[in-house]
């Protein structure tokens, strides 16, 4: 299915919440980290670097135009009780919306039903799907599972980005209605696989680039294809 403007715009979900944070020192020597997002009552702002009053810790891997809001769906919260049911700091993190630092819980969503590209609208703001996310070691750290980052990416529960095509309000309840579908072929759990199972087809790298990825993804993709072999995920996953 490829649905462009301006075709009737189709309900996907609902956002849950909406979440922001302040950057503040974190777990090891000289980092710091915005992680802890808190709910936003009434109407939030959403500009081309993300939400009003949101922060982010370490702006070389965090932010910017192509993570500017960070989604995460509601319903993988009760799969991660499952799985984590030994640890209580990692309970207590999953009985509320924002344990993985996202800025919008959303309802309806996950990384299988949303596509690279996907283009919403939330409330008065049109935002783009622009790449899932690669987590890293500061999950380990704020779960207290050594193993946290690589986990989530093994999952493929990794929740993902959005760019701020048109800034607006948006809020908690807002329905995400979904405007454009461009790469129907390109769901992010497809993507996300590609990365997690350390994949290296040349054919299937190719593809990948001929797609409007964002710079750090053509940067991964463009390694792999050259080198032949995945890339070291022990900076980003252990510290």
């Amino acid at each position: 299915m490829t649905l462009l403007w301006p075709e009737p715009p189709l309900k996907l979900g609902t956002l849950r919440v909406v979440l922001t944070g302040t950057a503040v020192p974190y777990t090891r020597p000289g980092s710091t980290s915005a992680i802890d997002k808190r709910p936003r009552g009434g109407t939030v702002a959403v500009g081309p670097l993300g939400l009003e009053g949101d922060e982010q810790g370490d702006l070389r891997v965090h932010g910017g135009p192509h993570k500017a809001v960070h989604c995460y769906p509601w319903a993988h919260y009760e799969l991660w009780r499952w799985e984590l049911a030994g640890q209580p700091q990692a309970l207590d993190l999953l009985s509320r919306p924002g344990a993985f630092g996202e800025n919008f819980s959303l309802d309806g969503l996950d990384e299988t039903s949303v596509c690279l590209g996907d283009q919403w609208q939330v409330g008065s703001a049109r935002l783009e799907v622009s790449q899932g996310r690669q987590p890293c070691w500061k999950l380990n750290d704020r779960f207290r599972v050594p193993d946290m980052a690589l986990r989530l990416q093994a999952s493929l529960r990794t929740g993902w980005y959005l760019r701020v095509l048109q800034p607006g309000q948006v809020q908690e309840g807002d329905v995400v209605q979904l405007l454009a579908r461009p790469y129907p072929q390109w769901p992010l759990a497809r993507i996300l696989r590609v990365i997690a199972e350390r994949e290296c087809t040349p054919e299937l790298l190719s593809e990948l680039l001929a797609l409007p990825l964002p710079p750090s993804w053509q940067r991964l993709f463009t390694r792999r294809l050259e080198a032949g072999q995945a890339e070291d995920w022990s900076a980003r996953v252990n510290g």
